[in-house]
């Protein structure tokens, strides 16, 4: 049987690839986002709404589209998210 992400762990993984994906100064698009964290486009831009809201990463327009980057608090709540969930697996949980 398949194991589902939780919300968390999806958040996690949009804002590891948007990290990792250093090759582009400007951001990742929607479109890399949904290939690389496997989201469909309709979750995924409600996702990414809430993340730009609460100030995780960064929305901008460049070359007629959105691109998304990692704001400072964003990098912040990943090096915690990766340090919780490290915690969590040393006792068996996973997250």
């Amino acid at each position: 049987m398949a194991e589902y992400r939780t919300r968390i762990k999806i958040i996690g993984d949009i804002l590891a690839t948007v990290r990792d994906d250093i090759d582009n100064e400007h951001g990742v698009t929607v479109t890399h986002l949904i290939k690389e964290t496997n989201v469909p486009h309709q979750r995924l831009s409600r996702i990414l709404k809430m993340l730009v809201t609460q100030g995780l990463m960064e929305m901008n327009k460049s070359d007629g589209s959105n691109k998304y980057r990692l704001s400072k608090s964003g990098r912040e709540f990943l090096q915690a998210y990766k340090t919780f969930t490290e915690f969590a697996s040393d006792y068996g949980l996973n997250i």
